[in-house]
């Protein structure tokens, strides 16, 4: 099942979904999240009774020892504390907000994880359109030397001229070697992010690896964030999470009475009935280092989530920015410089085999048309770069 599932070239989302499912450090996250569940049972919990009993004015050494226990005096009793001003209530908020910034923290490390994962995806693309390309421009350039082999055997131009287009052509294998290596690589890492053992020639990805236009103004995409960023929640949930604990610093600043019963013999009363109530007297210790600590925290954590709404507007900004940076450069290649450079290539081409052209003409043409090609790869590879840069900013696929 595994092997038939790496023969397929996986989409973007696909590669998604099976990061979601497998990935350790995710996993391990939720496990963490459900620790933070079962504190919330134990915090909800109602202190436990006390029970005992005694059996006192035993005589084993007495003038009758046959009957040692006949003026024994039982005694059982009974405590419970009760907790007052909601204090179970509030420890149940307090560990149900840990869970819900625990939660948070989760989105946000598995925000950030899937920006590595979009990297190394568009890294793969990237790599593999420039294979594509490395391979094409070969092709290509062996036609030409095919054609300028006859030339040669045809009288029509030098040994030398044609021994240096066969040098030329080393570069064009070092360009494939270099590409198949960055394929390999970029499969390491997604494989590495997935935590799959697929081998690396089964494992293959595929998407589109161009640029759009924006859809979205810098002000959607700042509002966005606000109401997306998961770090940015979970600070806002410390914020809450303090008042709680401010609250319950409070309460516990108060009197907890413990109820007592008691049930005992005391000849001549056969059987007796008591009761009891213990009122701690809270005349130095009301809690006040925690109050002080709790109100401080509030303070903290208002100021950390003031850092956290800069922090988001700064992140938003940078990558549109960048974002915007990249397409300016692309559009110029797009509209114009790639077909120029096919066409420049072309002609040079056909006017060198026709004696129209230098060598040293027909080499320039061709070194750059494949440097104008692969400016535009890498400049496309930037790009989706910067929309997963901006996507993590935002904390949304915004840009797919």
């Amino acid at each position: 099942m595994e092997g038939a599932f790496g023969q397929r070239a996986l989409t973007w989302q696909e590669v998604r979904d099976r990061f979601q499912n497998t990935n350790p450090t995710l996993r391990a996250g939720q496990i963490g999240i459900d620790e933070s569940k079962a504190q919330e049972i134990t915090a909800y919990l109602r202190p436990n009774p006390d029970f005992g009993s005694t059996l006192d004015q035993i005589q084993p050494f007495n003038g009758n020892p046959y009957r040692p226990f006949g003026n024994a005096l039982p005694l059982f009793s009974a405590n419970y504390l009760h907790e007052r001003q909601h204090k179970r209530e509030l420890r149940l908020e307090s560990a149900r907000k840990s869970t819900g910034i625990a939660m948070a923290q989760l989105a946000d490390q598995e925000r950030s994880l899937l920006f590595n994962l979009r990297n190394a995806f568009v890294q793969a693309l990237q790599a593999k359109a420039v294979l594509a390309l490395a391979r094409e421009n070969l092709a290509y350039y062996d036609r030409l030397l095919a054609v300028n082999n006859d030339r040669l055997k045809a009288g029509d131009i030098a040994q030398v001229d044609l021994d240096r287009l066969e040098l030329q052509r080393v570069q064009y294998e070092t360009d494939i070697q270099t590409a198949e290596t960055s394929v390999r690589t970029a499969k390491i890492q997604l494989l590495m992010l997935l935590n799959d053992r697929t081998p690396i020639e089964q494992f293959d990805v595929t998407g589109p690896f161009d640029f759009s236009e924006p859809l979205v103004t810098l002000d959607e995409l700042r509002n966005m964030a606000l109401a997306n960023r998961p770090d940015l929640q979970a600070a806002l949930q410390a914020v809450e999470k303090a008042r709680t604990d401010y609250r319950l610093a409070v309460a516990n600043g108060s009197t907890d009475p413990t109820f007592g019963v008691d049930v005992g013999r005391n000849p001549p009363i056969p059987a007796y009935l008591g009761f009891s109530v213990n009122i701690p007297l809270k005349i130095f210790d009301r809690n006040q280092g925690e109050k002080a600590r709790t109100q401080l925290e509030i303070r903290r954590n208002q100021s950390l989530h003031e850092a956290a709404q800069a922090q988001v507007f700064s992140d938003v900004d940078s990558a549109s920015a960048t974002l915007n940076g990249n397409r300016s450069l692309l559009r110029p290649y797009k509209a114009k410089y790639l077909q120029l450079a096919d066409k420049v290539r072309e002609t040079v081409s056909f006017a060198y085999q026709h004696g129209g052209s230098s060598l040293l003409e027909f080499l320039n043409a061709q070194n750059d048309y494949r440097t104008v090609q692969l400016n535009y790869l890498n400049l496309v590879g930037s790009y989706l770069t910067a929309a997963s840069q901006l996507n993590l900013a935002v904390g949304s696929e915004v840009i797919k």
